[in-house]
């Protein structure tokens, strides 16, 4: 079942941010796709709920420097 989220990111200022989001988000097995914007600090993150969850998403997040709230 594919489901999707957007999330509020704090600490994306560039470009560059947003692709290390990206690229963090999408080694996450069952994310499809991801939207990152640094200028509205949103990250949209379409995913196969049967291969992954929010807390997987959240964590990979976490893990490339970038806090959600």
């Amino acid at each position: 079942m594919t489901e999707s989220v957007t999330l509020t990111v704090a600490g994306m200022k560039c470009g560059g941010c947003e692709s290390n989001v990206t690229n963090k988000l999408m080694t996450v097995e069952g994310v499809l796709s991801v939207q990152a914007s640094a200028k509205d600090n949103e990250v949209s993150v379409e995913y196969n709920a049967e291969k992954t969850d929010l807390n997987a998403i959240t964590e990979a997040i976490t893990d490339a420097g970038f806090s959600v709230e």
